[in-house]
Order: structure tokens, then sequence, then C-alpha cells
């Protein structure tokens, strides 16, 4: 952790540092996202949701699991399922044993959107990640995501 824990004003190597940080890796986002829209025909929200249901047991979650799982408010996760299920990617059933509860369910087509989508996706973030870090860049870009992760983590309070 820092020992500058406390200080507010930024020095203009710590706001340099910020600023080429979150703007590339905004870039970064968006030309993969585009590259996966192009090639595949599905969004980042679509792998996202598509990826967390084939990794769940029977290919299906409750839908506030898989909000939470993504990091999406359930009202824009409600949305965007619902343009999923007109496509045909998945379907919505009343959760098991709680009528209150809905389960998104992976279709065979949406396994097959997911599975088509992977390999293109996979070699665009090998181009435009992997390929440019020497392996020790990709050693330390790791170490700082997950001691960033773990940071975040501890300053949620009980609940969040």
């Amino acid at each position: 952790m820092s020992q500058r824990k406390g200080r507010s004003a930024l020095t203009r190597t710590e706001l340099d540092s910020w600023r080429v940080f979150i703007e590339t890796t905004e870039d970064l986002r968006t030309a993969l996202a585009g590259r996966l829209q192009a090639e595949s025909g599905i969004s980042v929200g679509d792998y996202r949701v598509l990826l967390e249901l084939s990794e769940a047991p029977g290919r299906r979650l409750r839908s506030s699991h898989l909000a939470d799982a993504i990091g999406w408010e359930r009202s824009r996760l409600s949305h965007h399922l619902g343009r999923m299920e007109k496509r045909g990617l998945l379907t919505r059933d009343t959760a098991a044993g709680d009528n209150r509860g809905a389960e998104a369910v992976l279709t065979d087509e949406g396994h097959d959107a997911l599975r088509r989508s992977s390999v293109p996706h996979f070699h665009a973030i090998r181009e435009l990640f992997i390929d440019a870090l020497t392996p020790g860049q990709l050693a330390a870009a790791r170490d700082i995501a997950e001691t960033l992760r773990d940071h975040l983590a501890g300053l949620k309070g009980p609940g969040d």
C-alpha cells in the first residue's frame, strides 16, 4: 500500500500516470469491443452474459446472481436479457422452487454464438494486449490489477 495515504493533492507525475493508465485502458476496451461486435455480431455485454451462463451449473443463473456477477444493475440486466432473448441467445424461466425469481438460461444458439465469438476475441486480446507486453510486463500488469482489485474490495462496506 502506498505511503502517501491521506494526501489529497496529486503530483504532476501521479496525475500523468493516472491519465495514461485510464485513457489507455479505455482505448483498449473500445478496440476490443469494436472488434468483438464487427467480427462476431455480439456486444461486450452479450459476451459477458453468455460467458457467465456457459460457466454456470446447467447453463442457468438467477437474474440477481447474474447481475452481481457482471456488476450491472438489475434493471439494466433485465432490459439486456430481453434483447438477447429476442435473438434466441437465452430464455428466461421461473426459478426452480421460487416463483418470485427468474433464471436466465443459455440456449444452444447462445452457446454457439459464444463459441464462435471466442476465437476471434482471443486473437484480438493477443494482438492488442498480450503481444504488446513482455512476459515481465504482463506479470506486472496482472500484479497491478490484482492489487487494485483487492484495494477496491477492501474499501467496500458490508452489503456492497
